[in-house]
């Protein structure tokens, strides 16, 4: 974000609510590791874009800004072998969305996908 805002604040009818980034982080790193064929969240070079272009990195693999009234998330995953990549992705983004919309209440403008590697279970 921006201005390094560490809370997402909403003003209610009893007042302001505000959720941490950090939290919306781990409620989107946690539903993407609950899909089928997700082995990890991963790291890759768009960390350190995501830095350059402004995009908070809370947590390993999950990226976040908020655009108006919408929070924008990019995860970094690793595929299990065996796999279809666009399917997992795709369930991904799903679960991504559901999950933050679900459990903050705020709309989820967009969830890009990067698959950043392949898995081999022994």
């Amino acid at each position: 974000m921006a201005e390094g805002k560490e809370y997402i604040s909403r003003q209610e009818e009893l007042g302001t609510v505000s959720i941490s980034e950090e939290v919306l982080a781990v409620i989107a790193g946690a539903a993407a590791m609950e899909v089928d064929g997700v082995s990890a969240l991963g790291s890759s070079l768009s960390n350190e874009v995501a830095s350059l272009v402004n995009r908070k990195s809370v947590a390993k693999g999950i990226h976040l800004e908020v655009e108006g009234e919408a929070v924008l998330v990019d995860v970094t995953i690793l595929v299990k072998y065996g796999y279809v990549v666009p399917e997992v992705a795709k369930n991904v983004q799903d679960a991504v969305q559901n999950a933050v919309l679900n459990t903050s209440g705020l709309d989820v403008g967009s969830v890009n996908v990067t698959v950043s590697g392949v898995t081999f279970q022994k």
